[in-house]
């Protein structure tokens, strides 16, 4: 194996020991000369014992650890990577039907397989690496995913433009690797959804919030609903679907609102039910009425991608929810969202309490929410667990 070799300081060797996927710059001692960025590395503990073969970057995070086997990372690891993946898919139940045909098959180092993300939407594959060794292997992954899906898989979309690492050099490209242009509908629970894989955010879709949505529509009989942050109008159908009496999207972009739209008309056709406003969140909330929805949700982008943005998105989280509390109608719901990894659930639920205490109002908790189980938590990774949620009761 001609693989080059990092070694570690002296002491450093406890986190890989404990199969946690990330080897941070502080811990390298060493690297063989000639390392470049995405290269296969071996990783050794200060007195030459091997600990784990990845990815090699720059910034904080020396090494993604692909595997703590000392083996070859090639065709054959992929393949049984990627097939451990959809057999676990499989296994609890996310499979194509006529009512659902889109799910994560790939959720990094919840799957172990640190920078890579790979969605399905009915006969195409999304693909984004957040590393530049995924993004080196990114056709050869493609290809496993053609196989492993027995046909299911036709198309592979590569986004990752906007998700490597700024730095890198590696003039990455949005496109096919295999297949073509198709249709980009995707059915979630009976309902239908248009994505834009090719401009839109993520993938295309938040398939992350589909449990969460499904728990939204049993509150919406009879409710009117506020959905902040829109975007596609996921929330936005179920709350139609589950008997909402109305309900009001709003999003600062213009794209999100036509798409929101889009997706209103397939579901449920001219509902005047359904109105969407193309606004800034914060001053949506200062100018509407007190009482004027019953039943809030609050899905905002990450407000921090990284832990030097955490104190003014907790005063961002803290401030959106105090506004919410001041205007829904006593005895409403409020579903709030952090989708920031920066943001463990005891700080996001400090600040949402801190919210309710500016309030003044009673604020009880219904539900405590994450990811579903397409979005696996390695146990030994628990900074995977980005999405938390809470449902609250307001008097």
């Amino acid at each position: 194996m001609s693989y080059k070799s990092m070694t570690l300081k002296k002491g450093k060797e406890s986190s890989p020991d404990r199969f946690h996927p990330w080897v941070f710059s502080g811990a390298v001692a060493r690297a063989d000369k000639g390392l470049e960025e995405g290269d296969i590395v071996r990783v050794l503990a200060s007195d030459g014992r091997f600990l784990g073969v990845g990815h090699c970057q720059i910034g904080s995070i020396a090494v993604r650890i692909l595997s703590f086997e000392d083996r070859l990372i090639d065709r054959s690891f992929w393949t049984e990577r990627l097939t451990a993946a959809y057999q676990m898919r499989l296994g609890i139940g996310l499979d194509y039907t006529d009512r659902h045909n889109c799910f994560r098959l790939v959720h990094g180092e919840g799957d172990f397989l640190p920078g890579l993300v790979v969605d399905f939407y009915g006969s195409t594959a999304v693909m984004q690496a957040h590393s530049v060794g995924m993004h080196l292997h990114r056709q050869e992954i493609a290809q496993c995913l053609v196989d492993i899906s027995e046909g299911k898989i036709k198309n592979v979309f590569y986004k990752s433009e906007t998700t490597l690492p700024y730095k890198a050099d590696t003039e990455a490209e949005n496109g096919y690797l295999i297949g073509e242009d198709t249709d980009a509908v995707a059915y979630e629970n009976g309902l239908q959804f248009a994505i834009d894989w090719a401009r839109g955010q993520k993938t295309g879709f938040f398939i992350d919030q589909r449990e969460n949505r499904m728990l939204l529509e049993r509150y919406a009989p009879g409710r009117k609903v506020l959905n902040m942050f829109c975007y596609t109008g996921g929330f936005s159908c179920y709350a139609m679907r589950g008997g909402a009496s109305l309900v009001h999207s709003v999003d600062s972009s213009a794209k999100a609102i036509d798409l929101t739209n889009s997706n209103i008309q397939s579901n449920f056709g001219d509902d005047a039910r359904h109105t969407a406003y193309v606004e800034d969140a914060f001053k949506f909330l200062d100018r509407m009425e007190r009482g004027s929805y019953d039943l809030i949700v609050l899905d905002p982008p990450a407000f921090a991608k990284h832990r030097a943005a955490l104190k003014n998105a907790l005063q961002g989280y803290k401030r959106l929810n105090a506004k919410a509390f001041e205007k829904i109608q006593p005895g409403g719901i409020l579903f709030t969202f952090s989708c920031s990894q920066a943001v463990s659930k005891e700080q996001f639920r400090l600040a949402v309490f801190s919210a309710a205490v500016m309030s003044g109002r009673k604020v009880r908790i219904l539900h405590q929410l994450t990811q579903p189980a397409d979005h696996p938590v390695n146990i030994c990774h628990p900074e995977g667990e980005y999405l938390k949620g809470l449902v609250l009761y307001v008097e």
